[in-house]
């Protein structure tokens, strides 16, 4: 039940007007306190698409530690 609430959640989202979701684990770098975000579900503005694989990717989350 729970994985059609995602994926119907999912399709619902990707008719936003100026956003795509992107699903996947994917990580941010650390910052300056050691801190960083993860998530499976990503809302991405279109404008900033091309930069977003670049900053948030599967390689950053095991550059900080996580298991893949």
């Amino acid at each position: 039940m729970k994985k059609i609430i995602i994926i119907l959640s999912t399709l619902l989202l990707t008719e936003c007007s100026n956003h795509l979701v992107k699903a996947g684990k994917r990580c941010t770098l650390l910052d300056n306190n050691g801190a960083y975000e993860r998530s499976f579900v990503w809302l991405v503005n279109k404008d900033n698409l091309e930069s977003f694989d670049e900053k948030i990717n599967k390689l950053n989350c095991e550059m900080n530690g996580e298991k893949i």
